[in-house]
């Protein structure tokens, strides 16, 4: 199983500066390229729960099985979406 981190409310994914000084404090140099899947980045949101959110976000960790995920965006607010959730339209 593998973790991602996204944000789960409209406004967009952001850390608290209480997060990002966690993250610094671990070698983790923060930037909004930093993959979700990070351990360091999951392991933050789960120790601090809503004190690791951003100012518009809600931040949730979900487990997914394999290694392969998207996330769907749409106003600031995020799905984690994995390959065997997508229904496929198959020409024949």
């Amino acid at each position: 199983m593998n973790k991602v981190v996204y944000n789960g409310c409209y406004g967009g994914f952001g850390l608290s500066v209480r997060a990002i000084k966690l993250l610094e404090e671990r070698g983790v140099e923060f930037a909004y390229d930093l993959p979700r899947h990070h351990p360091e980045l999951v392991r933050v949101v789960e120790e601090l729960g809503d004190a690791a959110n951003g100012r518009h976000a809600r931040l949730f960790v979900e487990e997914i099985e394999g290694n392969k995920y998207r996330i769907d965006e749409y106003d600031g607010s995020e799905n984690v979406v994995v390959p065997n959730e997508e229904e496929w339209t198959v020409i024949r």
